[in-house]
């Protein structure tokens, strides 16, 4: 699990500091009440049935764009 660190916030942005490296994350996916100097848990995982579903729209709007329908 990662650990992250709020830096700061510019806008509708959060910069987060992470092994030494800055970057900039939507500041509306963080937890409501996180704030600078905070530190979050950050673990991902993917969600195979909405990535399969994903893949048959874009294979079925393919066939129909390459099939001129």
């Amino acid at each position: 699990m990662a650990l992250i660190t709020i830096d700061r916030f510019e806008g509708d942005w959060a910069l987060l500091e992470w092994d030494g490296r800055s970057f900039s994350f939507p500041r509306v996916l963080l937890p409501e009440r996180a704030g600078e100097g905070d530190v979050l848990q950050f673990s991902c995982s993917v969600d195979r049935g909405k990535t399969a579903a994903r893949r048959r729209r874009v294979k079925k709007l393919e066939e129909e764009l390459f099939r001129g329908g």
